[in-house]
């Protein structure tokens, strides 16, 4: 069972579905499309999109439909691929996408924070850890950090390239 988070907290009932051979969206649900399919087709339907990303696809592809698109959510197929970090980034500064990102796939507690610093902000969650420590307020924290992002923090001191983290 997939559980939805934010900030703000958790989501009760959210729209969205990534479909598969195994589940198919019911009634009052939305599809996360995949990019592919919007890119080949080019159509787009009357209501917003929802773009499943997967890290193989070129998030300058979004271009033309930034502003039809509800929700993006960029693919970690696993702990050690990051290149959804990259498209987030990408997506938020050179695309200055303002909507809704969400982290789906492989979501541990610990890259979250990380997550966040890159833009994401709603992550579909099925680890049981990561759940249980969001539940409990026990979100990691990270005090220092050396690159900047696409979330902007105060510098810590006399270092340009060193920043003080207020996640």
């Amino acid at each position: 069972m997939t559980t939805i988070w934010r900030e703000t907290g958790f989501v009760e009932n959210d729209p969205w579905v990534i479909e598969t051979d195994d589940r198919i969206a019911g009634e009052g649900e939305r599809v996360l499309v995949p990019l592919n399919d919007i890119a080949e087709t080019g159509e787009t339907g009357n209501e917003g999109l929802g773009i499943l990303l997967t890290p193989d696809d070129d998030p300058e592809a979004l271009r033309p439909y930034l502003e039809r698109i509800d929700l993006i959510a960029l693919t970690f197929p696993a702990f050690s691929d990051g290149r959804a970090f990259s498209q987030s980034t990408y997506i938020r500064d050179r695309l200055g996408y303002t909507g809704e990102l969400r982290a789906v796939g492989d979501v541990l507690i610990d890259p979250l924070v990380f997550m966040l610093r890159c833009g994401i902000s709603s992550f579909a969650i099925e680890n049981e850890t990561a759940i249980r420590r969001l539940r409990e307020g026990r979100l990691p924290e990270v005090n220092r950090y050396y690159q900047p992002a696409t979330r902007k923090t105060p510098s810590a001191g006399r270092y340009s390239w060193r920043h003080a983290a207020k996640i």
